[in-house]
This record gives C-alpha cells, sequence and structure tokens, in this order.
C-alpha cells in the first residue's frame, strides 16, 4: 500500500458536501507521517481552482501551484475528510514548504487548535 506524506497534493474523489454528487479533483494530505503510515487511511483537505468560492476561515490561496503539480492557481480549503488510501489515484505533486506552513496554520486556525503558552519557568501551560 502506497503511504502518502502529509503535504502532499493527490488526486482523489471527494464528495460534496451534501452528499448529492462527487467529483475527481485534487486534494492535500493533512495527516501525520506516522498516521498514514499506521492507518489504512488519509485525511485530505480539498483544493478548489474557483478562486470565487465561498471562504472558509484558514482557506490558503498555493502560491506555489505549479510546484504542487496544479494545472490552475488554487486554494487549499479547510474542508477536511477522510478517505482510504486506495481511494487515491495518485500523487501530483506537493506543497511547497511555506505553502504547507500557511496552510497548517490555517487548519489550526479552522479547528481553534491554538497551541498552548507554556511558562518557560515552570514548564506549565498558561491560560
Amino acid at each position: 500500500m502506497k503511504v502518502y506524506d502529509r503535504g502532499d497534493v493527490v488526486l482523489v474523489s471527494i464528495d460534496f458536501t451534501d452528499g448529492s454528487d462527487s467529483k475527481l479533483r485534487p486534494a492535500v494530505v493533512v495527516s501525520s507521517e506516522e498516521y498514514n503510515r499506521v492507518s489504512p487511511d488519509a485525511l485530505i483537505a480539498s483544493i478548489t481552482s474557483n478562486r470565487s468560492a465561498l471562504p472558509h476561515p484558514g482557506d490558503h490561496p498555493i502560491r506555489e501551484w505549479k510546484a504542487a503539480g496544479l494545472l490552475k492557481p488554487s486554494l487549499a480549503q479547510t474542508k477536511i475528510a477522510t478517505v482510504e488510501a486506495p481511494v487515491i489515484r495518485r500523487k501530483l505533486g506537493a506543497l511547497e514548504a511555506e505553502d504547507l506552513e500557511a496552510f497548517t496554520a490555517g487548519l489550526r486556525e479552522a479547528l481553534d487548535l491554538q497551541c498552548p503558552k507554556i511558562d518557560t519557568e515552570s514548564g506549565m501551560e498558561q491560560d
């Protein structure tokens, strides 16, 4: 079974959020390498070339879209799905480090997963 890396841009059939249909489209793998290695699934986030799509908190315009294997300027969306790895058709490319870092920050924003502030003296989480 192929193991995908976090940040890989893949081609996969994604269901519409209303369940009416599905479409073959690019997505970015957002699950960790450890998750992808031990699980038959992958967590993905959709990518759209429709730059006027309904914006979601944390969405990120992919600056290096050609390097990611995309055909058009695109937006990584904070619309997350779980798919079985065999459903992924193929790898198109990978997000460049800056795009992956910015999108990761967007996911944290969308999911309210802010990193806690740690007091350097006590090592305890600050409020």
